[in-house]
């Protein structure tokens, strides 16, 4: 299969995904589903991995999925010179707080429920916030514009984003992994909509091992 991009042109991984040093992994198709595809294996408890840890790295995702500018991981400070340690650690909490409300809003999304009240308010008022801290320059279209420099500006620029993609046309076209224990999203932008998998060169290869096995150990 060929690589696929987040729409910003950036190379996504098909292979190893679940890897927690695979690298930065675009293959979502929109930056807040590979936001929510930041922990591997995130359906499976005793696999669980967490893919991207610390200011740096996350600076590093934040630039490689068009939301934060490039370069900022390599100053001193993180993605700050002059941000203190306990503002930092602020900011990715706040940031792991979104990507924690966002899981539960785009599972009962793709399991045809409403969303579950908790999470729903929880991402109302990052947005609202985002909103707050970002411009909206006197040009048409209409674009909120967040910062580009520190986590909290990729916070808020992941919850614009899943405004954008909740209430547009791409909503139809999410998807989750049927992959056992995987629990990573998608769009599905297949010509039928009949995707299955997170990447067909890692949990649909598992999954042909699996019926290839059950075939040879069970042959009719």
């Amino acid at each position: 299969m060929a690589a696929e991009t987040n729409g910003t042109g950036v190379p996504s991984a098909t292979r190893g995904a679940h890897t927690p040093d695979a690298g930065v992994s675009l293959m979502g198709g929109h930056p807040v589903l590979d936001f929510a595809n930041t922990v591997a294996w995130r359906t499976d408890p005793a696999r669980r991995a967490e893919r991207v840890t610390g200011a740096r790295a996350w600076a590093r995702w934040g630039a490689a999925a068009g939301l934060l500018a490039p370069g900022r991981s390599e100053e001193p400070g993180g993605t700050s010179a002059t941000a203190e340690p306990e503002e930092t650690e602020r900011e990715l909490a706040a940031l792991l707080h979104l990507r924690a409300q966002l899981w539960p809003v785009l599972d009962h999304l793709v399991d045809g429920e409403p969303p579950p009240p908790g999470p729903w308010g929880e991402l109302r008022r990052s947005l609202l916030l985002a909103r707050r801290n970002a411009e909206l320059p006197p040009a048409f279209p209409l674009r909120w514009h967040p910062g580009t420099e520190r986590p909290a500006d990729l916070v808020h620029a992941l919850a614009l984003e899943a405004e954008a993609l909740l209430g547009g046309p791409s909503l139809t076209r999410i998807r989750r992994c049927e992959g056992p224990g995987c629990g990573w999203f998608f769009l599905d932008r297949s010509r039928g909509g009949t995707r299955r998998w997170c990447s067909s060169g890692d949990c649909g290869n598992r999954d042909r091992a699996r019926r290839h096995y059950a075939r040879t150990k069970h042959p009719r």
